[in-house]
């Protein structure tokens, strides 16, 4: 299955949201935008694309009804989310986490495009394995910048035979947290400045 969803936040009215496939999405608040799954999604073999858009004086902020389980499907244990952000407003991205359960192999990308006047909070949570699990992989990309100038080219990997994948121990919960313009001072883990604003702050461990 493949799903689409968009959202437009504008100044002044409801954000616009059009959806396709097994993800839905629904106003909460005159600028908060909950997804919904109106299907079991992603499941292997499935594609997510999620487009946001806030135009100038606009302010959004993008949440979860409840935690995403990636499942392995019968063809294939690979699904993938891509999200693609403009923003040039405000944006404030914090879904419930992302469960890879099973099996199965869940790659999210994330690109944002900026300009010099957006704020930025964008966090994610994944945990690999629902209780008493350890199996599933999952990889997650992210690509910044901001009025045309990189920002942050950052990518963290879960699971068994991720790079962090050792006789010691393998991390199976991560949370990471990007802010623009000010970096953050309350985020959990460890926080590091960038050269163009902002701050990048990563944790990982056994359980979120």
């Amino acid at each position: 299955m493949h799903s689409d969803v968009l959202v437009v936040a504008q100044p002044g009215r409801l954000p616009r949201i059009e959806c396709r496939g097994g993800l839905a999405a629904r106003h909460t608040e005159p600028d908060t935008v909950h997804l919904v799954s109106a299907a079991a999604t992603p499941l292997g073999g499935d594609t997510i694309a999620i487009r946001l858009i806030v135009e100038p004086g606009a302010r959004l902020r993008l949440r979860s009804a409840a935690a995403t389980v990636a499942l392995p499907g019968p063809a294939t244990t690979r699904s993938r989310a891509c999200w693609h952000v403009e923003a040039a407003g405000e944006l404030d991205i914090d879904p419930e986490p992302t469960v890879v359960a099973g099996d199965a192999c869940h790659l999210t990308e994330l690109t944002v495009w900026a300009t010099a006047g957006s704020r930025l909070r964008i966090r994610e949570r994944v945990q690999i394995g629902r209780t008493g699990e350890r199996e599933g992989f999952w990889s997650g990309a992210m690509h910044a910048d901001i009025a045309g100038t990189p920002l942050l080219r950052h990518r963290m990997e879960l699971g068994p035979g991720s790079v962090a994948d050792d006789a010691l121990g393998t991390p199976l919960a991560c949370v990471s947290e990007l802010r623009y313009p000010e970096p953050a001072e309350d985020a959990a883990g460890l926080t590091l400045a960038l050269a163009a604003g902002g701050s990048i702050s990563t944790w990982q461990g056994a359980r979120l």
